[in-house]
């Protein structure tokens, strides 16, 4: 399981997490741990009652099973997705890659394989959480027609606002910063999600997922170019170039 490289400070009270799945022990006991963190927490036991939930109380961060009956965590994942931006933190009750991939897929920032640590889960929520935060000090960001505002985590594309994920706006906001050079995928899995180690395919999903909002033809991608035998490089291109 991948750990956070640094402690995180403690979280703010107000922080609100909902909590996902259908089985009351795990429900129970995960609400428990986060409570005791100083988290506000709401629980729903499928995929409705969720929905419902978040729409009575808009959650700041929600860990969600993959594996709801009736309406599953993919679909729970994409309806709320198209309600406002929220992290998400996937559980999936098998190790199996292809489960991962399609949180991942679907926009989820992290994912946790069952059975976990609980003291592991709040850690995850906290250092989610703390990315999440708008960085206030930050500059604004800009290059190839493209500009972040860390402060205010929004960001546009050629003017038009794109809809991006936590960590694809991290992702996006560690290449502005880092023109012209290249990172291999272990590299990346530090700097951006702050893991020490885990699986590289979450770096894979992202990257394409943000070649997919970024670029004018993401099959050929000249923003995010593959480095092969090393990873990814960001190239602005020197005509469309900022700071």
């Amino acid at each position: 399981m991948q750990q956070p490289h640094e402690s995180p400070p403690p979280p703010p009270a107000s922080a609100r997490v909902l909590v996902v799945d259908d089985d009351p022990t795990v429900s129970e006991v995960v609400a428990g741990y986060l409570d005791r963190a100083g988290y506000v927490v709401d629980r729903a036991d499928d995929g409705p009652t969720a929905l419902t939930r978040a729409a009575a109380h808009w959650p700041d961060l929600v860990v969600l099973d993959l594996m709801l009956p009736g309406m599953d965590g993919l679909e729970v994942c994409r309806r709320m997705r198209g309600q406002g931006p929220v992290p998400v933190i996937m559980l999936t009750a098998r190790g199996d890659e292809d489960d991962r991939i399609l949180g991942l897929e679907v926009g989820a920032d992290d994912y946790v394989t069952k059975p976990f640590s609980p003291r592991e889960l709040v850690l995850r929520v906290e250092s989610v959480l703390r990315r999440s935060r708008p960085a206030t000090s930050a500059r604004v960001l800009s290059a190839a027609g493209l500009t972040l505002d860390p402060g205010a985590r929004r960001a546009t594309k050629d003017g038009a606002e794109l809809a991006l994920t936590l960590r694809e706006f991290d992702l996006l906001a560690f290449f502005l910063r880092h023109p012209g050079r290249a990172f291999g995928r272990e590299d990346l899995m530090h700097e951006v999600w702050g893991w020490e180690f885990g699986d590289l395919s979450t770096v894979t999903v992202h990257v394409r997922r943000l070649r997919g909002k970024v670029e004018d033809d993401p099959a050929r991608p000249h923003l995010i170019r593959t480095v092969w035998g090393v990873g990814y490089r960001f190239e602005p291109g020197p005509d469309r170039a900022g700071e």
